[in-house]
């Protein structure tokens, strides 16, 4: 069952506003409650921009750029470790030899090589990534959301600001939210200070599993469309009561969500978006059987039915190891990046970028893939690397993005930046950018300040 709820106390007449909706299934379904709705003071906020859509790929753990998108195929193998580099369809450009389909695309993407956020831990590194706003303090490990840090997510400010008329959720994450081991859940991941309305739904599930199915968008077996039709019919009549007892103005915020899940839960085409069988084998193979690759299929699936913004965040399984979860690589850094991780990775990005290609979706549709932060120059003890905020990558593509180059550059070790450093708050001002939205777009928080979308530099040179 589903509650539509939010703080507000109880009415006159002792009815609460917490019992306002129960609509079948939709358990999980994240639907946020009322919350505070901050504005865009901007009489115009969008821009002629070429991306529609954005896609991004967010890497839980920091893979490290020595074996990815920054090789150094000079350095001593301490530094450059056990795999070395390859020519891609780009002359000049090399990445590490785990990505042979990447690397026969790279004319499709911009690799920014010299990003730095100075930050080692995962939860405020990953905060800065996400919003563009460095956390206070830096270098917190296991912090968790809420003020001073509660910048919204990217994903929310672009499901605050969309125009378009949506039958799915403008945002959405999946296949689940991005925490450390100790279970603490990493800020910047939701709407913040914009408020619940904004929050971009998280899709909880395992979409490689036989029996994958996401009960959100669907109704259970004993509530059909009639009589879903009956509850909303009887939710308008509780509505108009409540207004004659209070101010509208305090409640009207409750009729656009109520309806976008009704609109949702009658929606064949919201349903069959998460219908992964609608694939062939054959597609389905070239994404990859593992969770992260059904998940990029799954957001292609999405973007095609109207989400303007998804987030794929790399899977965290159980059976990942404690000591070096993910792309958290501090222990046997080599064997997981040939054996779990690169493998996955090549094949699901390659056929993201070669689908929305052949679709003819790739000029419009903006391609992100990030990470926290990189990877140590050299190895620990245990064969692994460890944390490094230092310079690691960032990679575009589509969407008005200029692809076949590299932008900005690490030393010999990929160890810091020499030329063209990029911070978090240049990407997002970049990615909004991309989507549309002018960089002086101010939104109003909930203390009345205002407050820009961005505070970054657009990187021109990608454009």
């Amino acid at each position: 069952m589903l509650e539509i709820v939010d703080a507000s106390p109880h009415l006159c007449d002792r009815v609460s506003r917490r019992a306002i909706l129960k609509a079948g299934s939709l358990s999980a379904l994240g639907l946020p409650g009322l919350g505070y709705s901050s504005q865009a003071l901007s009489a115009s906020p969008k821009v002629i921009g070429q991306a529609k859509r954005c896609i991004l790929l967010f890497l839980l753990g920091g893979p490290p750029q020595h074996s990815t998108w920054d090789p150094k195929p000079d350095a001593p193998t301490e530094i450059q470790g056990e795999f070395g580099a390859i020519s891609t369809n780009v002359p000049g450009i090399q990445v590490g030899e785990l990505l042979p389909r990447t690397a026969a695309m790279t004319d499709k993407l911009a690799i920014l090589r010299a990003v730095v956020t100075g930050d080692n831990a995962h939860s405020s590194s990953g905060y800065y990534m996400m919003t563009g706003v460095p956390h206070l303090p830096m270098n917190r490990e296991n912090a968790n959301p809420g003020p001073p840090n509660d910048s919204p997510t990217m994903g929310a400010i672009v499901s605050h600001l969309s125009q378009r008329s949506h039958t799915l959720p403008p945002a959405i994450r999946l296949p689940n939210h991005i925490y450390n081991t100790d279970g603490s859940v990493w800020p910047g991941q939701d709407s913040g200070w914009l408020g619940e309305a904004a929050n971009p739904w998280l899709l909880s599930c395992q979409p490689a599993a036989p029996d994958f199915d996401i009960p959100h968008f669907r109704l259970s077996a004993d509530v059909s469309i009639d009589r879903l039709g009956q509850r909303q019919a009887l939710l308008q009549q509780l509505e108009t009561q409540l207004r004659q007892s209070e101010n509208q103005a305090t409640f009207g915020g409750y009729s656009d969500q109520q309806q976008q899940a009704f609109n949702l839960l009658s929606s064949a085409q919201a349903r069959a978006a998460c219908d992964l069988s609608q694939e062939s084998e054959t597609v389905r193979d070239r994404y990859g059987r593992s969770q992260f690759g059904q998940s990029v299929l799954l957001a292609r699936r999405f973007i095609e039915t109207g989400v303007d913004f998804v987030q794929v965040n790399w899977f965290r399984g159980p059976e990942e190891p404690p000591d070096a979860p993910c792309w958290d690589s501090h222990a046997r850094e080599s064997l997981r990046l040939k054996t779990v991780l690169a493998p996955p990775f090549d094949l699901a990005f390659s056929a993201l970028l070669e689908e929305l290609d052949d679709r003819r979706m790739l000029d419009d549709t903006l391609v992100v893939c990030m990470a926290e932060f990189g990877r140590t120059p050299r190895f620990n003890k245990k064969g692994g690397r460890d944390h490094w905020g230092h310079v690691f990558s960032v990679v575009m593509a589509g969407g008005g993005i200029r692809g076949g180059q590299a932008y900005g550059m690490s030393d010999k070790h990929a160890a810091f930046p020499v030329d063209g450093i990029v911070h978090p708050e240049d990407v997002t001002a970049t990615i909004f950018h991309t989507l549309g939205y002018r960089q002086e777009t101010k939104l109003r928080d909930g203390f009345g300040r205002t407050v820009p979308i961005s505070r970054g530099r657009i990187i021109e040179s990608l454009l």
